[in-house]
């Protein structure tokens, strides 16, 4: 069986190869039993166990990561008999359990579509697929058409094709996630596509945590505009950062990007946690607590100054679908690329 080695950052960090799967098959057998249904619904626990294309798109990667083809093969099934269902070959990004029909919102959300071709991606790696890989160059090939925007001059992720348009209220700006940006994708993405410039867009990214290091919050707001070379706050979202902002360090390290980008996300947690921050004031509101998030604020002081994660965030805890995504993709991570971290020796 070919493993993912090399090929899981996009060639921005060679990934140690395993005999193993990074994730142990105990704990994806503990994520499959609390969030994947048996067609392969990858369910929003802390959301009204709704299911969306970002879910589908993580369960796709992670059982990628995990290894295992049948999981993968179901939880793709229902990403293309429910969410694909768009004229463009993007997911609709909102299915809902006892709504007629299922679908309530046929917009995308880029960060989904995105979220699925990587996952398509590895597993055409992994498992020799073509029809994988054409899929997801297909995918890739819509969104470099439909999804990249000018923001500010530069080439930037549009979150969905709808409502995120540039207005008055934006200076004509489009409103942006940061989070959209998973790093790792960015050069597979680059690769496949003649057109469009993927590693610009990644650069882009970089640039909007440069920005916002110097606001007074130093870190993005999850929805936030750039423009006259500054970012700030979008309108009528709320001003902060968030639950969909905690994302970002992860990616950095599982891109292996520089760590003086991680540095304002660190200063903004403790050894509790990370927090919502107040972006007008850089005030904490409220602590993001799980063991998921914690594991991320852990992973980075391991990142500065080698301190090993707490035991405790070691292995996964199924406290809610979002926290445990995010700390199965920690720990993959660290188990690849950063076992000192676990108090493990290094990797051969």
């Amino acid at each position: 069986m070919k493993r993912l080695a090399t090929l899981l950052l996009g060639g921005l960090m060679t990934v140690p190869a395993f005999a193993a799967p990074a994730i142990t098959p105990e704990e994806w057998q503990s994520y499959l039993d609390a969030y994947v249904s048996p067609e392969g619904r990858v369910i929003d626990t802390g959301n009204g166990n709704i299911s969306h294309s970002e879910s589908q798109g993580y369960g796709l990667v992670l059982a990628a990561l995990a290894e295992d083809r049948p999981s993968f093969d179901r939880i793709l099934n229902f990403t293309k008999t429910e969410l694909m269902i768009r004229d463009d070959g993007l997911a609709a990004w909102r299915w809902e359990p006892d709504a007629d029909p299922h679908v309530t919102d046929t917009n995308n959300a880029t960060d989904g579509d995105m979220l699925i071709a990587y996952g398509l991606l590895l597993a055409s790696d992994l498992w020799g697929e073509t029809a994988f890989f054409t899929e997801a160059a297909a995918m890739v090939g819509t969104m470099g058409r439909n999804l990249l925007v000018p923001a500010d001059g530069l080439p930037a992720i549009l979150p969905g094709t709808e409502g995120f348009a540039g207005n008055d209220a934006t200076a004509g700006q489009p409103i942006l996630n940061p989070s959209y940006w998973i790093f790792e994708t960015l050069p597979r993405f680059d690769s496949l596509d003649p057109v469009i410039d993927w590693n610009a867009v990644a650069e882009t990214g970089l640039e909007l945590l440069r920005r916002a290091s110097t606001t007074p919050a130093g870190i993005p707001g999850d929805w936030v505009v750039m423009a006259g070379g500054a970012i700030g706050p979008a309108p009528d979202f709320p001003a902060e950062f968030g639950y969909n902002g905690i994302r970002i360090p992860l990616y950095l390290m599982r891109a292996g990007l520089d760590p003086a980008f991680l540095e304002p996300f660190r200063a903004k947690a403790s050894s509790a946690g990370l927090f919502k921050i107040d972006l007008a004031t850089g005030n904490a509101i409220e602590p993001i607590e799980e063991p998921g998030y914690r594991l991320i604020q852990a992973a980075m002081e391991c990142v500065a100054t080698g301190q090993p994660v707490p035991e405790e965030l070691r292995t996964l805890q199924t406290t809610s679908y979002y926290a445990a995504t995010l700390q199965l993709l920690m720990l993959d991570n660290l188990r690849r690329q950063r076992p000192n971290c676990l108090g493990l020796g290094a990797q051969s």
